[in-house]
């Protein structure tokens, strides 16, 4: 093998080691983080607060679509929800004429440990941080 193929053949090897490091972290996170939302779910239940049948908004923000789901928002901008079981859902679809009378079929994401990673300052927070917030705040949550 010449010494181009095998400096080749060590960058896809060094390529897939790092690759499957980040998909073990980052299943790592999305574990944790579900437990942290089931916890919730629970909590939030035993609690009372209110549970309603979450609604999406288009990618281009021009429509809301209803869901099949059933749970809590998480942030107050109704972007991202929570079910009763503690699946995380990001509440974007689509659209289409068709979605505005059919409950919209959404499936659960990955959940992350910090919420909106890389964004603007004041967009991230923990996970753990936003729970708190959304139990403290009860039924007085905004709703779209």
């Amino acid at each position: 093998m010449s010494e181009r193929a095998e400096w080749t053949e060590g960058r896809r090897e060094a390529a897939r080691v790092h690759a499957e490091a980040l998909a073990r972290a980052a299943a790592t996170e999305a574990a944790a983080a579900g437990r942290v939302l089931a916890e919730f779910a629970a909590t939030a239940l035993a609690q009372g607060i209110k549970v309603q049948r979450l609604v999406a908004r288009s990618d281009k923000g021009t429509g809301r679509y209803p869901t099949t789901v059933t749970g809590w928002y998480l942030r107050r901008d109704s972007s991202l929800g929570v079910d009763t079981e503690g699946g995380f859902y990001e509440l974007r679809v689509a659209g289409g004429m068709l979605a505005r009378f059919r409950p919209t079929e959404l499936t659960p994401k990955p959940p992350p440990l910090v919420i909106g990673r890389g964004g603007r300052d004041g967009d991230v927070i923990d996970l753990k941080d936003l729970v708190a917030l959304r139990l403290a705040a009860g039924d007085d949550w905004p709703t779209p």
